[in-house]
């Protein structure tokens, strides 16, 4: 017992607090996830979805990023998708704007730099909010407030306080808790809408509407899935480094090698939690104001989640963001500096090509991540025409929530993994170690 991992998680105090305060934060951003905003009918949400037999696929899209939050039109119902948003735009404009990159790069330009991305966060929220109350206007008996006026500034105050109370939740697991915390808020999320769909699931199944085969096949390639995306993850390529001797004061340094660890995919699964939330926002805006706007009517068609184009251009942009990610978490010109800097250098390569030779590996490690991405990604709607499966299964059974699943939970568990070797315990799995696969 005294080895057992579980046990020493809750033994180490500073862990112990980690691993509560973060299950108190998520259980308060679920309790906010079923708070309607004020002024909505319940029932008429309620009936209004129950009477779709075909499901919504806008609806079901934006449920699955906020854990049903978005159909119950509840203070949370846009999550932290709005401030994912703002983060990619504000990440362009640094690239974009070398004079904005100067600044952050400055003694508290990040501080501004985070400022400026909460500030951006509220207008896109104001943005996003007023177009979902278009959408409740769509939904019979569901506004309850007569005054038009006065509905829709209750209804945009709500929700954006909501985003940026459930931004700042995101801030302090991450500060306190355990795990990247608006990932965590995404994962939790994702699993709270898992039961549901698998009840439904067993009901279609009972009722005929999806042969058991079927499942049986799709849940074996989940499994096969998962196992592939956790061999991935936990893929790198060493970059061998030499430092040469070299003498400060009465003290010789140097003379040692070592290695840079380059990931399979660098990035992890934000490419996937990008690129969603890039396509997420014209979505949601197109979808909401469309019965209004014929070309907006035209866009929502566009970029129906279940269709190609969506996928095409799903597909095009996590590429996109596995390179652009990568090369601003991993810029091979300042990792090649400070080994230069420190007296290191590459066996084999010349001093003056190590950046060249870094961006070399790096884009041929990026791009077969990206695509092995990618493909998973698309599989829900693989699933939903070849198979039958309706849209809010699909989606939560495998694509992106695999990853984002399989991602999050690879990350906490070395993060519990560090913090018990820290205070001299075995780790979770083979002695302390989430090993990993050399390329």
């Amino acid at each position: 017992m005294a080895n057992n991992p579980i046990v020493n998680m809750f033994r180490v105090e500073e862990l112990r607090k980690r691993i509560l305060f973060t299950f108190v934060v998520l259980a308060v951003f679920r309790l906010g996830s079923i708070l309607t905003i004020p002024g909505i009918n319940p029932q008429a949400l309620t009936a209004y979805f129950s009477s779709m037999t075909q499901g919504n696929a806008f609806v079901d899209y934006m449920d699955f990023f906020a854990g049903g939050a978005f159909s119950n039109f509840s203070v949370f119902m846009l999550g932290v998708m709005p401030y994912i948003s703002t983060q990619i735009i504000m990440q362009l404009a640094l690239i974009i704007f070398p004079s904005l990159k100067r600044i952050v790069q400055e003694d508290g330009g990040q501080k501004k730099f985070n400022m400026w991305t909460r500030v951006g966060t509220v207008f896109v929220c104001i943005l996003q909010s007023w177009a979902m109350t278009m959408y409740a206007y769509y939904i019979p008996g569901a506004v309850m407030i007569s005054s038009s006026i006065l509905f829709r500034c209750v209804f945009v105050l709500t929700v954006t306080t909501g985003t940026m109370i459930t931004v700042w939740l995101g801030e302090q697991i991450t500060a306190r808790g355990i795990g990247n915390g608006i990932s965590m808020l995404i994962f939790a999320g994702i699993v709270a809408r898992l039961p549901s769909a698998v009840w439904e699931l067993i009901r279609m199944v009972k009722a005929g509407d999806i042969n058991v085969v079927f499942v049986i096949v799709v849940i074996l390639m989940f499994v096969g899935i998962i196992a592939l995306v956790v061999y991935e993850q936990q893929g790198e390529r060493k970059i061998p480094i030499h430092y040469a001797k070299r003498v400060v004061g009465r003290k010789m340094y140097g003379g040692q090698s070592t290695y840079i660890p380059f990931k399979i995919n660098p990035s992890g699964v934000i490419p996937v939690i990008f690129a969603s939330s890039f396509l997420s926002f014209p979505l949601q805006i197109a979808s909401s104001m469309g019965r209004d706007v014929r070309w907006l009517s035209k866009v929502a068609a566009f970029l129906t989640p279940s269709g190609w184009w969506y996928n095409i251009l799903l597909v095009l942009l996590i590429v996109f963001f596995a390179y652009f990610y990568t090369q601003v978490t991993l810029n091979p010109t300042e990792i090649a500096k400070n080994i230069r800097e420190n007296g290191g250098s590459i066996p084999g390569i010349r001093t003056d090509k190590t950046e060249e030779y870094m961006q070399k590996v790096l884009n041929r490690l990026i791009l077969p991540g990206s695509l092995y991405l990618a493909v998973i990604a698309v599989l829900p709607t693989i699933i939903q025409n070849l198979f039958g499966f309706p849209q809010s299964i699909s989606m939560l059974m495998g694509g992106t929530s695999l990853l984002i699943l399989v991602g999050v939970d690879l990350d906490t568990m070395s993060q519990i993994e560090a913090l018990l070797k820290m205070h001299h315990h075995d780790g979770l799995v083979k002695k302390g170690k989430l090993r990993s696969r050399n390329l």
